[in-house]
């Protein structure tokens, strides 16, 4: 087991999973501490954010701040107290000779236990292999006991043999050794896996994308996050996870209420019990659920308030889910009392411009002051620029990340936060303010790309996985 949290500033090794690669800088700066950016840091993290190598060093960080992001992260698989590196075993053995000795000395000390494991990244080694590069460590001063089952503290020998797997190099191109401190969150891709989940639908978002996005979205406890575009509520699910109370809305009757044909593989009708409510008693966070509703998102149902921590949503593309929303091209024809003929709500086209353009703004007047809005922006890559991405005056562009799912095609996380409320924005307007920039939301060239993307996305992609909520 690690040693208890130090507040002594020391430098540390983080490795990352490999994947999701242009995730791993914005979740990492969102869950670190303002410690983080530090002069020195703030260079490394413009090198690692286009560096793919999964190990990265960092200073000015305590203990206790890298297990309370290894608690969160599941883009991270482990993190250590970095005694020594070198881009061979010679420069290795002199980086740890030169460490000083009173940071060792508490775990090598008569009486403990230790186990070192040895981790190569592209490179497969024999046993035997590991074992003698165990033994060339023969020069640290270690004067435990090894334990296999049960160390009271772990060391790794960590190599890194670059990111070509075509190419792999005969020696390292760079070695790290340090002394373990914690694992991340990667066991949450699996425990919550949609594969075994109670509720799913077509487009059910992964695990570890809902984890990601959550991360984002800073949930934590006692917030109250919302999803108005919820489908099977695999959002609220992750944000419960931190300890977030979560609730949704939906256009979908069948979806809300767990009605209709079953996404299942063999199985033709949902069941009594499938519902985002049994997905949450599913992992014990029945009590995180306020309750869903069935909604249409082009007219919200809220009072005027900012209610929400976070509102964080993967809106439908019209690929896989159709954008639809309440009301109709025809004229409504009322009877002489002012009721409609027809009291069955007509659904039409929902257009994508409208989509972000209602979700910003909904955002604007809904959240609180320094929450964070995260959802997804669907990109036909050869016409992407970043004037595509949607903006409100009252929201800052906090991060945009890309999922690549084809040549042609891709989904943008894009993170903001509400760093206003709109009240103010209204009484520039009427003192005639010249800083005040009236919101009118697309622009014609945003409205010409969202109006035509379903279509070319349709065409590119009909066998691309875009998967949603």
């Amino acid at each position: 087991m690690a040693a208890s949290g130090s507040k002594s500033c020391l430098q540390y090794l983080f490795h990352l999973a490999h994947d999701h690669l242009d995730f791993r800088l914005p979740v990492t700066i969102k869950l670190f501490p303002y410690c983080l950016f530090s002069s020195g840091n703030k260079f490394f993290l413009q090198v690692f954010a286009k560096w793919p190598s999964p190990f990265w060093c960092l200073d000015c960080l305590s203990e206790e701040d890298v297990c309370t992001v290894m608690a969160r992260s599941v883009c991270a698989k482990s993190a250590f107290e970095l005694w020594g590196h070198g881009r061979t075993h010679s420069e290795l053995r002199t980086s740890l000779l030169n460490y000083p000795p009173e940071k060792m000395s508490p775990y090598m000390q008569k009486g403990s236990s230790y186990r070192i494991n040895v981790y190569t990244f592209n490179k497969t080694l024999l046993f035997e292999d590991r074992i003698k590069k165990i033994d060339a460590l023969d020069y640290l001063p270690f004067e435990g006991t090894v334990s296999l089952k049960n160390p009271q503290h772990i060391f790794c020998l960590l190599e890194d043999y670059g990111t070509d797997p075509n190419n792999i190099p005969e020696h390292p191109n760079y070695i790290y050794f340090g002394r373990w401190i914690a694992d991340g969150q990667r066991e949450l891709i699996r425990s919550y896996s949609v594969k075994n989940r109670h509720f799913i639908g077509n487009t059910s978002m992964d695990a570890g994308l809902s984890f990601i996005m959550a991360n984002h979205a800073k949930a934590k406890d006692n917030d109250l996050v919302f999803d108005p575009f919820v489908g099977t509520g695999s959002l609220l699910v992750a944000c419960s996870h931190f300890g977030a109370y979560v609730c949704g809305t939906d256009i979908d009757y069948n979806t809300i209420h767990g009605k209709g044909r079953s996404s299942r593989k063999n199985q033709k009708w949902r069941g009594p019990d499938e519902n985002i409510r049994a997905n949450l008693r599913q992992y014990g966070k029945e009590d995180m659920y306020v309750d869903v509703m069935v909604s249409d998102a082009s007219k919200p149902v809220w009072r005027k308030a900012a209610l929400f921590d976070a509102i964080v949503t993967d809106p439908p593309y019209g690929i896989r889910e159709s954008t639809r929303r309440t009301g109709s091209h025809k004229d409504v024809i009322k009877s002489p009392d002012g009721y409609a003929e027809s009291h069955v709500p007509v659904s039409q086209a929902y257009h994508l411009s409208d989509i972000f353009t209602d979700l910003l703004s909904f955002a604007a007047h809904h959240l609180v002051l320094g929450g964070r809005l995260v959802y997804w922006l669907p990109v036909h890559r050869p016409e992407y620029c970043e004037e595509m991405v949607p903006f409100h005056p009252c929201l800052l562009l906090i991060s945009n990340c890309e999922q690549t799912l084809s040549s042609h095609t891709s989904r943008r996380l894009i993170t903001m936060e509400k760093i206003k409320e709109p009240e103010e924005l209204d009484s520039l307007a009427h003192l005639s303010d010249p800083r005040f920039i009236p919101y009118q939301g697309h622009n014609a060239f945003r409205e010409k790309y969202f109006s035509g993307l379903s279509k070319r996305s349709a065409k590119d992609d009909t066998k691309s996985d875009v998967s949603g909520k």
